[in-house]
């Protein structure tokens, strides 16, 4: 299926299920977003990086309105709802400010091994423990989804839109352990390291070695 949507194109990756909180300031965004609110209408948040604007990026929802201004700047929530691909931009729509593009939505695959999950989930915890974050993602450890977990495992901007690339849930969590077994060792080596420069210029009991 193929369909038009306004797009507000941005240097951020958005999964479906995120919820986002964005300020509205440009006039032709102002315009997007009045309307999309008015209609109740989704818009398209395609992923820029390195002001090329991607092929994929996900559709969402206003969910609310938090604030208007004086001016017309608005305060909105919103929350991501699925996959899109870009066919054809359409850069300037007929008798408005912003953009629009033809997309299509490729077919997702969201099934995962429960294992699968857990191991990752322990992963991402002990990451966090290492670097002393904590995080409440709201959901029991067992619901947790490679989206949910993609924002706070230190990903770059690619490399989060390469996630947003993979349609099958078990190459999200495939790719997530990878990444988590790459750094962990990396931050404990870092954590090693700080210990041995606190530790110079120290006072140290250090037993010597005995020759005999």
């Amino acid at each position: 299926m193929t369909n038009f949507i306004p797009i507000f194109p941005l240097g951020i990756v958005v999964y479906p299920g995120e919820r986002l909180n964005l300020h509205i300031f440009e006039p032709r965004y102002k315009q997007l977003i009045a309307e999309c609110y008015e209609t109740k209408r989704p818009f398209g948040i395609p992923t820029v990086i390195n002001n090329e604007l991607q092929d994929f990026g996900t559709l969402v929802q206003i969910s609310e309105l938090s604030k208007l201004y004086e001016g017309g700047e608005m305060d909105i929530k919103t929350e991501g709802q699925r996959i899109f691909r870009i066919l054809e931009v359409i850069q300037q729509v007929p008798d408005k400010l912003y953009s629009g593009a033809i997309v299509n939505y490729p077919v997702t695959y969201e099934d995962a091994n429960p294992e699968t999950i857990r191991r990752l989930v322990a992963g991402v915890r002990e990451l966090h423990r290492m670097l002393k974050v904590t995080k409440d993602f709201k959901k029991e450890d067992s619901e947790l989804r490679s989206y949910d977990m993609a924002h706070h495992v230190g990903l770059t901007l690619e490399e989060e839109y390469r996630l947003l690339n993979f349609l099958d849930e078990r190459q999200r969590l495939e790719f997530l352990k990878q990444h988590i077994t790459r750094v962990v060792p990396l931050i404990s080596e870092m954590e090693k390291l700080k210990e041995k420069i606190k530790m110079n210029g120290h006072f140290r009991n250090i037993e010597g070695f005995n020759l005999k």
